[in-house]
């Protein structure tokens, strides 16, 4: 995640440029920090993920939504953006200065690249627990077939398995779905070096 140029930002500077942008901007302390995005693997494990959902949750009282609709986050106001989110039964959103933001998604799900993992893992995800519906959180890697899927087993406890294997199956409880590690990676090219480390060719 990359910061724009130090300086200290109102929540109304926020707010105006977030509206505005085309891309996407989180606001934390009076700092404002555009979301990164946009690799090719990063889109199509997007898209991949996106068209399995979509074919499982049809029929259900379940929606899915992209990466563009806000989430509100009681620990990290004003609201927080994810790459996908789903909600179920009925969908709670509300109106703020103007935009949408989402209530009670059951299930977040983030794309990690170098400039966020950390992130993803540990602040936002702390940030995150503080949703009171939320059950599962999925972090889908894009340098390697790599799922790590987090669930909630009570009001205070997470649980979480990691998945490596293009064979394996990550079963969504919270939404009644099952995501094959194959489907996510389809036509996705990853490097054959770990992520960090230079060729010396």
């Amino acid at each position: 995640m990359e910061t724009n140029p130090k300086r200290k930002y109102t929540l109304e500077e926020y707010l105006a440029l977030d509206r505005e942008s085309e891309g996407r901007h989180e606001f934390w302390n009076g700092e404002i920090f555009a979301m990164s995005g946009g690799s090719r693997n990063h889109d199509r494990i997007m898209l991949n993920t996106t068209y399995v959902f979509l074919r499982q949750l049809e029929g259900k009282k379940c929606h899915l939504f992209s990466g563009e609709m806000r989430i509100n986050v009681l620990t990290a106001p004003p609201y927080r953006y994810s790459d996908g989110s789903v909600a179920c039964e009925k969908i709670e959103i509300d109106e703020f200065h103007g935009v949408d933001r989402l209530l009670n998604p059951i299930l977040i799900m983030e794309i990690l690249s170098p400039s966020t993992e950390a992130y993803d893992r540990g602040d936002k995800f702390t940030f995150y627990k503080s949703i009171p519906s939320l059950r599962e959180y999925l972090l889908i890697a894009q340098h390697r077939p790599h799922i790590t899927h987090y669930f909630k087993q009570s009001s205070d406890k997470w649980e979480y398995n990691e998945y490596n294997d293009l064979s394996d199956v990550v079963t969504l409880q919270s939404i009644e779905c099952r995501l094959a590690l194959s489907d996510v990676c389809k036509d996705v090219e990853f490097k054959a070096q770990l992520p960090g480390l230079r060729s010396t060719e």
